[in-house]
């Protein structure tokens, strides 16, 4: 059950409120108050939980509030309770009138508050927030400048010997589960302490031939068939609901073990839709090919930037050409700013023949360097295009401090649709931060 909070009634004991008057309306988080559509976001939050039935909901504004400074401080959801305790402009920002003194919320609230809301009400409460800065003219549509990044997932560097090792680890874990719960008295030979002994020896070796390579792959390999097998029977006798439950993992650690069987077979590095993570098996690896990063794992995105501000227009788990959504770029700014953009910037990548023909039919100016061994351009052009590419180059500087500061260098949330959950957050709490400082700059 969800009722809104009533903010227009003034507190019975207004002498008791203890910043009424008296917070520093400089403070960042006061200014960012002033230009989040609250009462909007806060319906809209409603709209998830029942009028009538069940328990009441925590308070709207407080856990976008929230969500807004975990994104913006970098904070885990246990720092952030703790830190709304302590900071009495956090609290403000959130909705309170009146100074907390005791915890609000128990952290473990905000994922479980997350995972229902889902990425349809992240893409509605990003949607808003732009549709109130453009109102207030802190955004000014202006031309649209578009490139890809990679957020690389929570994720150890994947080899294969660590991959069958983890599966492993997991199997055997839940055939002493199951057999506890089924009652079995007789053990079952899993061989895990071996398994185990193989795989260390293996890491601490310096130097890693091929041969020792391969044997040890194929040691550890048929470490994992034979458990599986034995995990395979146990399913069988277990509760249907544990069996439920552990489905997911054991298809996961199945798929693992015939792709590292068919690699070796094939003698292959690499395979079709490849796992390179047993938690997380829907991240793919990325090949990038740039200096330091030659694979990067994680979803891609195509991010978009207006007037300073950047937005997601396109985010998947497997690797794709980003020249082939130009339109879906397009397409997104003007559900954003109800037009299309005056002109494109991108890199070359983008300059295809199609993009230039899409581009010239709606009459929108592309600043691509023009196709053909001497191109006659005329000479305003060329100063154009060029100071265009040179504004470009300031999107991989956003980039990198929306991955420094923002969270975009490693997505930590494992609900259901998490990454992109996480990628829009950050980027909400990068064009807030931008937001206050124009206000700011134009209240002045």
């Amino acid at each position: 059950m969800y009722q809104a909070t009533n903010r227009a009634t003034e507190p019975l004991f207004p002498e008791l409120f203890p910043w009424s008057g008296k917070l520093n309306e400089d403070n960042e988080w006061i200014k960012l108050e002033k230009i989040i559509p609250w009462e909007t976001l806060e319906g809209i939050y409603g709209r998830y939980f029942s009028l009538n039935k069940g328990r009441p909901a925590k308070d709207g504004r407080l856990i976008i509030g929230l969500l807004i400074v975990k994104h913006k401080k970098g904070l885990s959801d246990r720092r952030l309770v703790e830190e709304l305790l302590e900071n009495i402009y956090l609290q403000y920002f959130c909705g309170f009138r009146r100074l907390a003194e005791k915890k609000i919320l128990h952290a473990s609230s905000l994922t479980k508050i997350r995972k229902r809301l889902g990425k349809e009400f992240f893409a509605r409460f990003e949607m808003e927030i732009i549709g109130k800065l453009v109102k207030d003219k802190i955004i000014k549509p202006k031309g649209l400048m578009v490139d890809a990044t990679v957020v690389p997932a929570n994720i150890n560097y994947p080899t294969d010997h660590k991959l069958i090792n983890k599966a492993r680890e997991w199997v055997c874990e839940k055939i002493s589960k199951i057999r506890k719960v089924i009652g079995l008295k007789n053990p079952i030979r899993t061989y895990k302490r071996v398994a185990r002994k193989v795989f260390l020896s293996f890491q601490k070796k310096r130097r890693k031939t091929r041969a020792v390579i391969e044997v040890t792959r194929n040691k550890l390999l048929r470490f994992l068939r034979r458990n599986l097998s034995q995990l395979t029977e146990l399913l069988k006798a277990a509760p249907a609901d544990l069996a439920r439950k552990l489905q997911f993992k054991y298809e996961t650690a199945r798929t693992i073990y015939e792709q590292q069987k068919q690699m070796a077979k094939e003698k292959v590095r690499h395979i079709k839709n490849r796992v390179v993570s047993f938690h997380l098996p829907h991240i793919r690896p990325i090949v990038r090919g740039k200096d330091g990063k030659d694979v990067e794992f994680g979803p891609k995105a195509v991010l978009s930037w207006v007037n300073g501000f950047g937005f997601l227009d396109k985010f998947s788990f497997e690797a794709f050409n980003e020249a082939c959504f130009l339109s879906d770029s397009l397409r997104a700014y003007k559900e954003r700013f109800a037009t299309l953009p005056p002109d494109v910037t991108a890199d070359q990548l983008y300059g295809t023949r199609w993009n230039r023909k899409l581009l010239a039919k709606i009459k929108i100016g592309s600043a691509f360097k023009s196709l053909g061994r001497k191109a006659r351009d005329d000479l305003a052009r060329i100063i154009w295009v060029k100071k265009k590419q040179r504004a470009r180059n300031q999107m991989e500087g956003i980039i990198g401090n929306a991955k420094e500061h923002y969270g975009l260098d490693r997505i930590l949330y494992r609900i259901k649709d998490g990454e992109e959950i996480w990628t829009r957050l950050s980027l909400v709490a990068m064009n807030l931060t931008t937001a206050a400082k124009r206000a700011q700059t134009q209240t002045a």
